[in-house]
């Protein structure tokens, strides 16, 4: 028996032991590499694949609004702001939709005549606003030298003015003259952007323009909540990020919702603009925390509430 066990022992069969071994082990990396660049590749045409849906609903947006505004013959001098409105919430949603974002009103959102102050976390809060909120935005002068969407945003009644100048008495003085035609117009107190976390600083000299026409000031909040519950971190426009970048993050994003949140308006008769900025900042401050409450993924002690939260949530995709 000795004698056999060392028979089998020989250099040759450790060869063939040996060889047998390495060739198992060949195949099973190449199997694991496989797999992996299979992985890799179904990522990338993934991707690929989403990028290319979102692009054709932008395409298809960008048409409709072009279609609308044609049909409400808006293309003269002065947009036929009286008709607009249902049409810029329509081409808004459809807008957010394209990008795969839902936007969900948590309240029902009032049709405040005045002056609307959201809080500003990404370029997305353009259309995810736009769909609900019944304003025309204020914009940059340069906007409206931008290929195609300049035309259309001219066209959609949007406010353009010249920032940046220093001479926020002008731009306040603008801001006045569209209040008291009827027009309600909705800016971004902060003047950028921040991670969705918190409400920066708020400037207020553009509130001079509530008080000059006499009208109140409506707050709101949004907040950007991935399919985990949590707040999104690919949307928010913040830090060194290009606009590019920022736009295909976006795009590459898993499925986000866009909760809004308005908050009580502000009546501005009787009170000093610095007055007005600090009840401002209290309301967002304290609105933005209410929202994530209600809308966030709650923490593992406060699970009996999380029955509360989800009836919210879905009474506001009603409203919505």
């Amino acid at each position: 028996m000795q004698r056999r066990s060392l028979a089998t022992d020989t250099p040759e069969n450790q060869r063939k032991e040996a060889s047998t071994t390495t060739t198992k082990t060949m195949t099973s990396t190449d199997n694991t590499m496989k797999s992996k660049a299979s992985k890799i590749l179904t990522n990338q045409l993934a991707k690929q694949l989403r990028r290319a849906q979102v692009l054709k609903g932008m395409s298809e947006t960008m048409v409709g609004g072009y279609r609308a505004i044609t049909k409400v013959d808006g293309w003269g001098e002065v947009p036929k702001r009286d008709e607009l409105p249902r049409y810029n919430r329509i081409f808004c949603r459809n807008m957010a939709a394209a990008f795969h974002i839902e936007v969900v009103a948590v309240e029902p959102i009032p049709e405040t005549h005045g002056l609307w102050a959201g809080n500003h976390v990404s370029w997305m809060d353009i259309p995810v606003m736009g769909s609900m909120v019944p304003a025309f935005f204020l914009s940059k002068a340069e906007v409206e030298k931008m290929p195609a969407f300049g035309r259309l945003a001219r066209a959609c009644g949007s406010l353009f003015i010249k920032r940046g100048s220093g001479d926020s008495r002008k731009v306040a003085g603008q801001i006045t003259e569209f209040l008291k035609k009827g027009h309600s117009v909705l800016f971004y107190p902060e003047g950028t952007t921040t991670d969705g976390t918190h409400i920066k600083k708020i400037y207020g000299k553009l509130l001079q323009a509530a008080m000059d026409a006499d009208k109140p000031i409506q707050p709101l909040v949004v907040c950007y909540v991935n399919d985990k519950g949590e707040l999104d971190d690919q949307v928010p426009f913040v830090g060194d990020t290009s606009f590019t970048k920022s736009f295909l993050n976006v795009m590459d994003s898993g499925p986000v919702t866009a909760y809004i949140l308005p908050l009580e308006k502000i009546e501005t008769t009787g009170k000093i603009r610095d007055e007005l900025t600090e009840l401002l900042h209290q309301s967002m401050q304290q609105g933005l925390e209410d929202l994530h409450s209600r809308v966030l993924k709650k923490s593992a002690d406060s699970t009996a509430s999380n029955s509360d939260t989800d009836s919210t949530v879905d009474n506001a995709r009603s409203v919505a």
